[in-house]
């Protein structure tokens, strides 16, 4: 027993200190430079918590905070929405089910940066020429060139990738479902709205949780979508508290003040997982 226990701990070693070293110690020593001036090179002093109250007091910084939010939270309801009815079409009876599952999954396997670019494509010249050549000239425009549409672009490029992810999600807990339950509810006049309701919704409760989580925390750390589409811009409408810490941190000379913003976030990001946690598996009890 003493050696099968040693043969475990000599094969899990390897991973446990890849794991300290390209993340476990960076993470440390990111919260050890928050409370410093660092610059990212050159000598650096102790400041306390002056980096963490400067960042509620940066207007850069909470624009950044607001765009972040506003695009997380419309990109993971959109998502939902649409990957719980693909869902639930591919899980119906119709013909080429396997088939269109694989075409639908297959944004999932696309990089996020090879869609951005695509799309970059289609925002920037392929729409407008479609709609110039239709006679929309109000519609004939770059959407992404736009402060005020150019969220919009994201969301729709950030929505079409990650619906195939949630949408296998789903289906794994579509089939986990009886078909006895809906057959007992057709014989009691359960039509297919009630069905939705009274059965199937509250039976996948567990994997539209986990779906809820993982999107909005994902859509929380934006950054690629972001780097394709429009790399923050038109001016800095479209720049997300990632890459304001990227850019900041590694381009601006502001490593040690966006550490204790990366900080901030971070904790943001646990708080809102864990809230979201707690609710949503409340409703699953009740239900």
């Amino acid at each position: 027993m003493i050696n099968r226990q040693r043969a475990f701990l000599l094969m899990a070693m390897p991973a446990v200190i890849i794991f300290f070293i390209f993340h476990t110690y960076p993470v440390l020593q990111g919260i050890f430079y928050s409370f410093t001036n660092w610059r990212g090179y050159g000598e650096w002093d102790f400041v306390g918590f002056r980096n963490y109250l400067n960042v509620f007091q940066d207007g850069r910084a909470l624009s950044s905070y607001w765009f972040t939010f506003k695009f997380a939270v419309v990109s993971t309801i959109l998502v939902n929405i649409f990957s719980l009815a693909v869902a639930l079409g591919l899980n119906a009876k119709i013909k080429f089910q396997k088939t269109l599952r694989a075409i639908y999954f297959m944004p999932n396997i696309l990089s996020i940066l090879i869609v951005g670019f695509i799309f970059n494509f289609i925002f920037t010249h392929f729409l407008p020429e479609i709609m110039g050549v239709l006679g929309l000239d109000a519609w004939a425009k770059n959407i992404l060139g736009d402060p005020d549409t150019a969220w919009i672009g994201i969301v729709i490029m950030t929505v079409w990738q990650a619906t195939a992810f949630n949408t296998i999600l789903y289906l794994a807990g579509l089939q986990t479902i009886q078909e006895d339950v809906y057959e007992a509810a057709e014989i009691d006049g359960a039509n297919a709205w009630k069905k939705f309701l009274k059965i199937t919704f509250p039976l996948i409760a567990p994997f539209f949780t986990i779906n809820m989580v993982l999107a909005m925390k994902n859509f929380l750390m934006a950054f690629d979508q972001i780097i394709a589409l429009t790399n923050g811009g038109p001016g800095q409408a479209t720049e997300s508290i990632s890459l304001l810490i990227y850019k900041g941190g590694f381009e601006g000379g502001e490593f040690a003040y966006q550490s204790a913003n990366a900080v901030i976030y971070f904790i943001i990001i646990v708080v809102i997982s864990v809230f979201q946690i707690r609710v949503l598996q409340k409703r699953e009890v009740e239900m």
